[in-house]
């Protein structure tokens, strides 16, 4: 029987294509009964594909192809020779044994690839069997290279190695003709010293068709494409999984190899084990002998700080928690969860209220863990630790974005640091990503694969052949058309796959011995992480956390911060109140920029809609405001605004759904649904809610019977059901339905609690404190002149001066001085943290600076040379100083040299008569005559080495009509933030206004020209591509700095900035009047006056969203694009005559607005 020993699954980065599904297929249809992985250098895939092979009835077989070199501490381009060898663990010390050599291939011996030697082999050689490899292998290198006696030295070293019988001289044949060269070689090498052979094929691919997709993959890999004469190629097209006839027709001569594939699969035999938690021991402080008494006490201190000493409730709560806490065994879980949150309050790391289902244990808000009340929110401990479903708790924490790895580094110190490991993650070719990196190798355009990519519906978890069956575009273009054929088929056999790996932004694994015990590991830019992704650590039972860096969190605590240092009483983020009415006020008029979870445009408009007035609606918002839930919102709104219009089905569910207006908004909802509507204990309604969620339908359809009528079991009624408590038959089942709809979607209301904390904390500052707030915010996104641009702008919008940098004023940080914030140091470029340090470290002891001449003479040094005083300079930091800029531009070298000539002749010694009298002065020498440059040049300086506008904006002459326009840089960079990824935004007809900060041509493969132009305008830049044909009709209008208004079609495409496709342009001073559509306004004919709205079907409901907003008493008439179909609307979307219908004819065209 012949068994592939040598295999690259799809986690040999872009070069295996084996994915490990369909390679359990491939197998069973070949009759194979086991099988190796054997990646490149890595071990990232073990665990799936021993999974996957135990569910298909395949033995796995675990190994790796490593990279082997001579010495692996030698780093020099000298030293970068390598070789493969393939290494395969026959028990689970060879598993320890390979994860430790590939480990160390990673954090000790990477030099452009992972690398261990043979001192290294022999050290962990215990439980491995070797193969040779392939032409890359030692072996036949030694041999093709007339090097004989070398190769059978290398033989018997890797012999002495591994041990008689552990080695195997590996043979394959792909029709290369090295290949056929070396096998006799090989044969003869292997018979004189009695080692066994193997046949392998160098399995990278499943079948022989697919050996053109593993090409498009390398070709992703190196950025080619297929038609570059110089892309990295294979040499052969049989690197693909054959059958055992196939295998015994290539070797007829060698029928002992192949049997000893199969004996070697015999002898390997490694076991995961899936059913053992891991969960290190919290080292107790001395004198605490018991883990629950240090746990149970830390608890009641806690209980009496939240709750007092009357709580009664409060008290059953907790010890009804610890004890589901106890029984589990996640004691020592809680307590290492409590420690490092404890270390970082106490060391003034900021930590967040919570997030995730663990805002729902009282135990975690006694310890301080998390700050959501959750008796007051109706918060539940089961839908975050479940007694009848026994899994890992799950606690995600949230520190100040800076000092995040303070916290890591204490856990590191706490447990060893061999102990704690980072998380990898891999980035997959999702349906719309892998067609367009298929397009590009095949030389599609740009613009025919991003048409493709659109076509496919924008829903998680989409794949591409159910894009085919719901995109009669997409299957249409398929079915007609050769090359969008060949795309989609190639692209079909590469979705899914991995890209790339990085380092998970927030897992941190803790484990109870080494971590290399576990799992091996690799370094990612220095980084120790684990090659196991977070879900195979979990199903090891390993103990992974989240530890989060948010940046608002550093925003509340620096805000806090000023405001003290401004004068307010000592207070903390705990100490905010929930209820104060200006905030909800705030709110519902939208002004949330800055405000956390709440400044998306699409969430102001439906906060502007919804009016909220309490820390719940917040809540909700946060929760409805999402891909499906969204839905509700009509409803809510409705709800909320008219309380009478409120329906239960049975009025037991009116505890249960009062706070969110009769509707479905949490996974919590659902939960008590079923308890109180049927009689489910808690444990149990967790497990309808995540049966629903995941579509478990024969669950679903055993759980509805338990839900109506109920579960007898023995004669005992174990669940009571929803009739038996009065709930009539045909109303329990709707209700049920309505629940499995609705799960799919539901949000976690202890997750959406915590942030709505941290977001109605932030308003509060922002109301109560705003300049301080604004400040603390710009400090938080320093590195992004987008975001610090917009707020800029809002800042002005709020009255809010944003003074220049200043060299006698400014802090390294954005800071509060009069009412007003300066600019800060860090924010110009060129002034590293040693030049700032300087600057104002001297500001200090000498005083201010006088002039540039002073200023270079007092700091001009190392840290601070001649970059650092020009971008001061053209930052208007010196502009409080003597002259203009252009006179301190003219003179600064010179000022610099004289300085430095100074300081060199005091550390000689060699003073003049001038310099022995101190109180002799020496006047600077004048400044040159220059006349200041323009504004715009003024501006233009600052924007260069600051990234934003500070002193004014090239367009604020045109601040009047770019207001009248919806879409502005902001607008697009929120589109990310928005439920649907922005997606709606996609191909709609859109207007923007700025100045070309930009222009960059480029000849197409017709030799026609197109334009790359940037266009700026009050909130950030925005990338709009120009066509050819568009390009020659508008290029003299495309020229830089001009002001213009464009028109044409988003692009929105995932993890990319949105872009404009420009249809026309005009001078911006000449559309200035006419920015804003007037049209629609206009009434034509007579009889009753109507609004005729003409919209594609999928735009409907967002149409009557916005016409909601304004009631009133003219009717409205929707037209259906796609049909043609009129239909008059409810009287509720009905519109008033003030209605502003801007916001409709920039949607939809001022053409299909039409008011008569």
């Amino acid at each position: 029987m012949f068994t592939h020993l040598h295999l690259h699954t799809e986690y040999s980065l872009l070069d295996g294509a084996c994915s490990i599904k369909p390679l359990m297929a491939r197998l069973k249809e070949l009759g194979m009964d086991a099988c190796a992985i054997t990646d490149h250098g890595v071990m990232y895939g073990v665990v799936d594909f021993y999974r996957a092979c135990k569910d298909a009835g395949i033995h796995p077989v675990i190994g790796c192809e490593v990279y082997v070199c001579p010495d692996m501490d030698e780093k020099q381009s000298q030293f970068r020779e390598y070789s493969h060898l393939v290494l395969l663990c026959e028990n689970n010390e060879g598993y320890k044994n390979l994860s430790r050599l590939v480990s160390e291939g990673f954090t000790r011996g990477f030099y452009y690839r992972p690398r261990v030697d043979y001192a290294l082999l022999k050290k962990y050689s215990g439980g491995l069997i070797a193969l040779s490899a392939c032409l890359s292998g030692d072996l036949p290198k030694l041999l093709l290279d007339g090097r004989d006696n070398e190769a059978r030295e290398m033989a018997q070293r890797y012999v002495d190695i591994f041990g008689p019988g552990n080695f195997y001289v590996e043979l394959q044949d792909h029709g290369i003709p090295e290949e056929k060269q070396v096998l006799p070689r090989l044969v003869r090498l292997a018979r004189e010293m009695d080692i066994p052979l193997v046949v392998t094929n160098d399995c990278h691919y499943l079948t022989a068709a697919d050996a053109d997709a593993q090409e498009v993959l390398m070709c992703i890999q190196t950025g080619k494409t297929l038609s570059d004469p110089n892309r990295m190629k294979m040499t052969t097209r049989e690197l693909y999984v054959k059958g055992e006839d196939e295998m015994r027709a290539l070797f007829p001569n060698f029928p002992e190899a192949i049997e000893n594939t199969a004996k070697i699969a015999a002898r390997c035999q490694v076991d995961f084990d899936f059913s053992t938690t891991h969960l290190p021991k919290f080292p107790l402080p001395e004198g605490e002998t018991d883990a629950f008494a240090y746990l149970r006490a830390l608890c009641e201190k806690g209980l009496r700080e939240r709750y007092g000493e009357d709580r009664s409730d409060a008290r059953e709560r907790m010890e009804y928690e610890l004890g589901v806490i106890s029984g589990m065994g996640y004691v020592d879980y809680f307590l290492i969860v409590w420690d490092f949150i404890h270390y970082a309050r106490t060391h003034g790391v900021g930590v967040g209220p919570g997030r995730g289902s663990g805002a729902g244990s009282i135990v975690a808000y006694c310890l301080g863990i998390t700050s959501i009340d959750p008796l007051k929110y109706s918060l539940l401990f089961e839908r975050f630790l479940n007694p009848e479903r026994v899994s890992m708790p799950d606690i995600d924490v949230d520190f100040d974005y800076e000092r995040r790895g303070e916290v890591i580094d204490y856990v590191r110190r706490r447990y060893g640091a061999d102990h704690v490991a980072q998380i990898i993650t891999f980035g997959t070719m999702a349906a719309r990503a892998v067609i367009r990196d298929v397009g590009r190798v095949m030389d599609m355009s740009y613009q025919q694969t991003d048409q493709i990519a659109k076509l496919v519906p924008f829903e998680l978890g989409m794949t591409l052949e159910r894009a085919l069956s719901l995109s009669s575009e997409l299957r249409r273009l398929y079915e007609g058309d050769e090359q969008v054929r060949a795309v989609i088929d190639t692209a079909k056999k590469l979705e899914g796959m991995p890209r790339n790996a990085s380092t998970h932004a927030a897992g941190v694994l803790i484990t109870s011995e080494p971590v290399v015990n576990y799992v091996p590991l690799q370094t990612n830019d220095d980084v120790v992480t684990t090659q196991f992704p977070m879900g195979t650590l979990e199903a090891l039972g390993l103990l992974k956390m989240d530890f989060l860096g948010l940046r608002t969190l550093n925003v509340i605590m620096d805000s806090i911060a000023l405001a003290i240092e401004a004068g307010a009483e000592p207070f903390t983020s705990e100490d905010i109140p929930l209820d104060d009415a200006g905030v909800y006020k705030m709110i519902s008029e939208g002004d949330t920029d800055g405000v956390f979870q709440l400044e998306s445009a699409g969430m102001k408009q439906f906060l502007t809609n919804m009016k909220p007035e309490n820390f719940e609606d917040i809540i909700a918002a946060i929760s409805l405001y999402r891909p499906g839930p969204m839905e509700s919102i009509p409803r809510y709104i409705e709800g909320k605004h008219n309380p009478a219009s409120v329906r239960y089905e049975t009025p037991l569910l009116k505890p249960i759904l009062d706070v969110t207006y009769g509707c479905m908004v949490y996974q919590e909802q659902v939960m008590q649904i079923v308890r109180d509507l049927a009689g489910y204990s808690y444990g149990r309604s967790d497990l309808v809610r995540r049966a629903m969620s995941k579509k478990k339908h024969d669950v679903m359809a055993k759980e509805k019977e338990n839900f109506i009528h109920g579960l007898v079991e023995d004669g005992k009624v174990v669940i009571p059901g929803a009739v038996r408590n009065g709930v009539p038959e045909q109303v329990a089942e709707h209700i049920f339905d309505e629940m499995t709809a609705f799960a799919s979607y539901a949000f976690n209301k202890s997750h959406a609690a915590a942030y709505a904390l941290v977001a109605v904390q932030t308003a509060w500052l922002k109301l109560h404190y705003p300049v301080q707030f604004m400040a603390a915010l710009m400090n938080s996104v320093a590195g992004n002149s987008d975001k610090v641009g917009f707020y800029i702008q809002t800042c002005k919008k709020r009255g809010i001066r944003v003074l220049p940098p200043d060299v006698n004023r400014s802090q390294e940080k954005f800071s509060v001085e009069d009412g007003a914030i300066r600019f800060g140091f860090a924010g110009v470029k060129n002034l590293g943290h040693g030049a700032i340090a300087a600057i104002v470290a001297e500001r200090q002891t000498g005083g201010p600076f006088k002039d540039v001449f002073d200023l270079c003479e007092r700091v001009a040094g190392v840290a601070v040379n001649k970059k650092c005083i020009e971008s001061l300079i053209r930052a208007g930091a010196l502009d409080g100083l003597p002259g203009n800029r252009a006179q301190k531009l003219g003179v600064y070298e010179r000022a610099i040299d004289a300085a430095g000539k100074r300081q060199k002749t005091a550390v000689r010694g060699q003073l003049s008569l001038f310099d022995m009298d101190a109180e002799i002065e020496i006047a600077p020498p004048p400044l040159p005559n220059l006349p200041e440059f323009s504004r715009r040049d003024l501006l233009r300086m600052e924007r260069e080495v600051t990234g934003v506008y500070i002193s004014g904006h090239p367009l604020d002459e045109f601040e009047e009509a770019l207001s009248k326009l919806e879409v502005n840089a902001r607008l697009l960079q929120g589109l990310s933030e928005e439920a649907d990824g922005g997606m709606s935004w996609d191909q709609r007809t859109v207007s923007m206004g700025g100045i070309i900060a930009e222009r960059k041509l480029k000849a197409t493969k017709s030799g026609t020209m197109m334009a790359f132009v940037q266009l700026e305008d009050m909130y950030g830049v925005t990338e709009v591509l120009v066509f050819p044909k568009v390009y020659d009709r508008f290029s003299a209008l495309l020229v830089q700095d001009a002001p213009v208004l464009m028109t044409g079609h988003l692009s929105v495409r995932e993890e990319e900035s949105p872009k404009l496709l420009m249809e026309t342009v005009r001078p911006l001073g000449e559309a200035a009047e006419s920015a804003m559509p007037a049209a629609p306004a206009r009434r034509q004919g007579n009889g009753e006056k109507k609004l005729y709205i003409k919209a594609p079907d999928a735009r409907r409901e967002e149409v009557l969203a916005i016409l909601e907003t304004t009631p009133g008493r003219i009717p409205v008439i929707l037209v259906s694009a796609e049909s043609g179909r009129a239909q008059r609307t409810p009287q509720k979307y009905w519109v008033d005559e003030g209605y502003d219908y801007f916001q409709l004819a920039n949607l939809l065209g001022e053409q299909n607005v039409i008011y008569k």
